[in-house]
């Protein structure tokens, strides 16, 4: 019996969203090129729950929903900044992008 999908809070949500939108647009085309649509030129972090992101990517000139799996069930904030991270430099590698700098 699987548990029923964590929702997140509102706030956290929109935190996620915010964050991303405004201030890591081109990690969300890398996750989205990577992961689901690779011809997109740009995309939009729309939704978000313990199993995956969603985004509005725009493709050939139209924009597509697009939902990609997190690589582990988030449970708890931290967790999503786990898994955008994983997607993000997994597609850097999948698109033969330069990998990102550790900090």
């Amino acid at each position: 019996m699987t548990s029923p999908t964590p929702v997140f809070a509102p706030d956290v949500v929109a935190g996620v969203l915010h964050h991303m939108n405004d201030d890591h647009t081109a990690d969300s085309l890398v996750i989205v090129r990577a992961h689901a649509e690779p011809s997109a030129t740009s995309a939009v972090m729309t939704g978000l729950d313990a199993d995956g992101g969603e985004w509005d990517a725009v493709v050939d000139g139209a924009t597509v929903p697009v939902r990609v799996a997190w690589t582990e069930r988030a449970v708890e904030r931290a967790d999503l900044r786990r898994e955008i991270v994983r997607l993000y430099d997994a597609g850097l590698a999948t698109l033969d992008l330069p990998a990102r700098e550790q900090h």
